[in-house]
């Protein structure tokens, strides 16, 4: 049976590298946002557009047994992640970072490799960071063929870690 799961990522910066991510087929993942998509949920007034966005996560959040945070270089510390993240955590989900920054996006580039996202996040009651629990995977191989098929053979068993790591928390 295929995890239901959530993908958390920096929509402007990786929306093409998460797309290569979320075709493998091996999980089954909330429906992909297009750009018109995201644009109608997002393109409000400050106030109601906070409140669409949030509404918007915690309806795909629903029903799902894990979040994987797609890592690019700027994902980590930005609001919408860190809230994806909390409530993840929050409502027993597990929660697994895969970096793809390595991936080439539509024009072929790669990215900077990007801070943990996990870094930000503090347990609650504690001085500890989520990253002290949370994996963040950095694919190997020395190239964008190399780390997608890194991340095939092995997001699914990630998943799983993440799940256990939660459950066993």
């Amino acid at each position: 049976m295929a995890r239901r799961v959530f993908f958390s990522f920096h929509f402007d910066n990786d929306y093409s590298r998460t797309q290569q991510v979320r075709n493998i087929g091996a999980i089954e993942g909330n429906k992909p946002v297009s750009k018109n998509d995201w644009e109608q949920i997002s393109n409000n007034e400050k106030g109601d557009r906070d409140k669409k966005i949030a509404k918007w996560i915690d309806d795909n959040l629903y029903g799902k047994s894990c979040t994987v945070v797609l890592v690019g270089q700027d994902t980590a510390d930005r609001k919408w992640i860190n809230y994806e993240i909390v409530k993840s955590w929050n409502a027993g989900m597990g929660v697994v970072g895969i970096r793809i920054h390595g991936l080439k996006n539509l024009e072929g580039n790669i990215a900077k490799i990007g801070n943990n996202p996990f870094d930000y996040i503090p347990i609650l009651d504690t001085e500890k960071k989520l990253s002290s629990i949370v994996k963040c995977y950095n694919p190997p191989g020395s190239n964008s063929k190399e780390r997608y098929a890194w991340i095939r053979q092995n997001l699914v068993n990630a998943i799983e870690e993440a799940i256990e790591i939660r459950n066993g928390y």
